[in-house]
Protein backbone atom coordinates (compact mmCIF):
# COMPACT_ATOMS: atom_id res chain seq x y z
CA UNK A 1 0.00 0.00 0.00
CA UNK A 2 1.16 3.51 -0.76
CA UNK A 3 -0.11 6.78 0.60
CA UNK A 4 0.15 9.81 -1.65
CA UNK A 5 -1.51 13.08 -2.59
CA UNK A 6 -4.77 12.67 -4.45
CA UNK A 7 -4.96 13.24 -8.21
CA UNK A 8 -7.90 14.04 -10.47
CA UNK A 9 -7.84 10.40 -11.61
CA UNK A 10 -8.86 9.44 -8.05
CA UNK A 11 -12.06 11.50 -8.07
CA UNK A 12 -14.54 8.69 -8.79
CA UNK A 13 -13.32 6.56 -5.89
CA UNK A 14 -13.08 9.60 -3.61
CA UNK A 15 -16.70 10.43 -4.44
CA UNK A 16 -17.68 6.85 -3.58
CA UNK A 17 -15.89 7.15 -0.22
CA UNK A 18 -17.55 10.51 0.44
CA UNK A 19 -20.89 8.77 -0.09
CA UNK A 20 -19.90 6.08 2.42
CA UNK A 21 -19.14 8.76 5.01
CA UNK A 22 -22.41 10.52 4.28
CA UNK A 23 -24.32 7.27 4.79
CA UNK A 24 -22.74 6.77 8.23
CA UNK A 25 -23.58 10.34 9.22
CA UNK A 26 -27.09 10.23 7.76
CA UNK A 27 -27.83 6.98 9.57
CA UNK A 28 -26.57 8.48 12.82
CA UNK A 29 -28.12 11.94 12.45
CA UNK A 30 -30.82 11.96 9.76
CA UNK A 31 -32.07 15.22 11.27
CA UNK A 32 -28.84 16.91 10.10
CA UNK A 33 -27.47 14.94 7.15
CA UNK A 34 -29.31 14.56 3.87
CA UNK A 35 -29.71 11.04 2.58
CA UNK A 36 -28.49 11.56 -0.97
CA UNK A 37 -26.03 14.37 -1.34
CA UNK A 38 -22.31 14.93 -1.61
CA UNK A 39 -19.98 17.12 0.41
CA UNK A 40 -18.20 18.54 -2.66
CA UNK A 41 -19.20 19.21 -6.26
CA UNK A 42 -16.77 17.91 -8.91
CA UNK A 43 -15.37 21.41 -9.49
CA UNK A 44 -14.79 21.89 -5.74
CA UNK A 45 -13.07 18.52 -5.48
CA UNK A 46 -10.79 19.40 -8.42
CA UNK A 47 -9.80 22.64 -6.67
CA UNK A 48 -9.14 20.86 -3.37
CA UNK A 49 -6.89 18.32 -5.07
CA UNK A 50 -4.69 21.20 -6.28
CA UNK A 51 -4.74 23.19 -3.01
CA UNK A 52 -1.54 22.77 -0.95
CA UNK A 53 -3.24 24.33 2.11
CA UNK A 54 -5.97 21.65 1.97
CA UNK A 55 -4.16 18.48 0.94
CA UNK A 56 -6.02 15.25 0.28
CA UNK A 57 -4.07 12.06 0.85
CA UNK A 58 -5.19 8.69 -0.49
CA UNK A 59 -4.23 5.11 0.35
CA UNK A 60 -3.76 3.06 -2.79
CA UNK A 61 -3.54 -0.70 -2.93
CA UNK A 62 -3.19 -2.74 -6.12
CA UNK A 63 -3.93 0.33 -8.22
CA UNK A 64 -7.12 1.32 -6.42
CA UNK A 65 -7.89 3.96 -3.81
CA UNK A 66 -9.11 2.37 -0.57
CA UNK A 67 -9.09 5.37 1.73
CA UNK A 68 -8.51 9.09 2.05
CA UNK A 69 -7.81 11.92 4.47
CA UNK A 70 -9.04 15.42 3.62
CA UNK A 71 -6.83 17.84 5.53
CA UNK A 72 -6.47 21.54 6.15
CA UNK A 73 -3.71 23.77 7.49
CA UNK A 74 -5.11 26.31 9.95
CA UNK A 75 -3.10 29.18 11.35
CA UNK A 76 -3.89 31.50 14.24
CA UNK A 77 -1.75 34.63 14.39
CA UNK A 78 -1.89 37.71 16.59
CA UNK A 79 -5.04 36.58 18.42
CA UNK A 80 -6.06 38.46 21.56
CA UNK A 81 -6.13 35.35 23.77
CA UNK A 82 -4.57 32.49 21.85
CA UNK A 83 -0.91 31.90 21.08
CA UNK A 84 0.06 31.92 17.43
CA UNK A 85 -0.24 28.33 16.23
CA UNK A 86 -0.19 26.25 13.09
CA UNK A 87 -2.64 23.35 13.27
CA UNK A 88 -3.12 20.43 10.92
CA UNK A 89 -6.82 19.61 10.79
CA UNK A 90 -8.21 16.33 9.44
CA UNK A 91 -11.53 17.33 7.94
CA UNK A 92 -12.52 13.86 6.82
CA UNK A 93 -10.96 10.40 6.98
CA UNK A 94 -12.59 7.40 5.35
CA UNK A 95 -11.57 3.84 4.64
CA UNK A 96 -13.54 1.85 2.10
CA UNK A 97 -16.03 -0.37 3.91
CA UNK A 98 -14.43 -3.41 2.22
CA UNK A 99 -10.97 -2.51 3.55
CA UNK A 100 -11.83 -1.73 7.16
CA UNK A 101 -9.99 -3.72 9.81
CA UNK A 102 -6.84 -3.93 7.67
CA UNK A 103 -5.09 -1.03 9.48
CA UNK A 104 -5.42 1.29 6.47
CA UNK A 105 -6.80 4.05 8.71
CA UNK A 106 -3.84 3.78 11.04
CA UNK A 107 -1.39 4.00 8.15
CA UNK A 108 -3.11 7.08 6.69
CA UNK A 109 -3.29 8.70 10.12
CA UNK A 110 0.39 8.06 10.82
CA UNK A 111 1.33 9.41 7.38
CA UNK A 112 -0.71 12.57 7.93
CA UNK A 113 0.73 13.03 11.42
CA UNK A 114 4.29 12.74 10.09
CA UNK A 115 3.48 15.19 7.27
CA UNK A 116 2.05 17.69 9.78
CA UNK A 117 5.22 17.49 11.89
CA UNK A 118 7.41 17.95 8.82
CA UNK A 119 5.64 21.18 7.82
CA UNK A 120 5.96 22.60 11.34
CA UNK A 121 2.47 22.14 12.78
CA UNK A 122 2.07 22.29 16.55
CA UNK A 123 -0.87 19.90 16.72
CA UNK A 124 -3.25 17.74 14.74
CA UNK A 125 -6.99 18.13 15.31
CA UNK A 126 -10.24 16.72 14.02
CA UNK A 127 -13.92 16.54 14.87
CA UNK A 128 -15.81 13.30 15.36
CA UNK A 129 -19.58 12.97 15.48
CA UNK A 130 -20.87 11.34 18.66
CA UNK A 131 -23.09 9.07 16.56
CA UNK A 132 -19.97 7.57 14.95
CA UNK A 133 -18.76 5.40 17.84
CA UNK A 134 -16.37 3.39 15.63
CA UNK A 135 -14.57 6.53 14.48
CA UNK A 136 -14.26 7.84 18.02
CA UNK A 137 -12.84 4.51 19.20
CA UNK A 138 -10.36 4.54 16.29
CA UNK A 139 -9.16 8.08 17.07
CA UNK A 140 -8.81 7.33 20.77
CA UNK A 141 -6.72 4.28 19.85
CA UNK A 142 -4.45 6.62 17.84
CA UNK A 143 -3.89 8.66 21.00
CA UNK A 144 -6.19 11.60 20.32
CA UNK A 145 -7.95 13.16 23.30
CA UNK A 146 -10.78 15.71 23.42
CA UNK A 147 -9.62 19.31 23.11
CA UNK A 148 -13.08 20.83 23.51
CA UNK A 149 -16.64 19.58 23.30
CA UNK A 150 -19.51 21.04 21.30
CA UNK A 151 -22.87 20.37 22.92
CA UNK A 152 -26.42 20.79 21.66
CA UNK A 153 -30.07 20.65 22.54
CA UNK A 154 -32.68 20.08 19.87
CA UNK A 155 -35.31 22.80 19.90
Amino acid sequence: MIIRRAKNDDMEKIKDLLNQVLTVHHNGRPDLFKEKSRKYKDSELEELIKDDTRPIFVAEKEGGVIGYAFCMIKTIENDNILHSIKTFYIDDLCIDENARGLHVGTEIYEYVKKYAKEIGCYNLTLNVWECNKNARKFYEKQGLVPQKTMMETIL
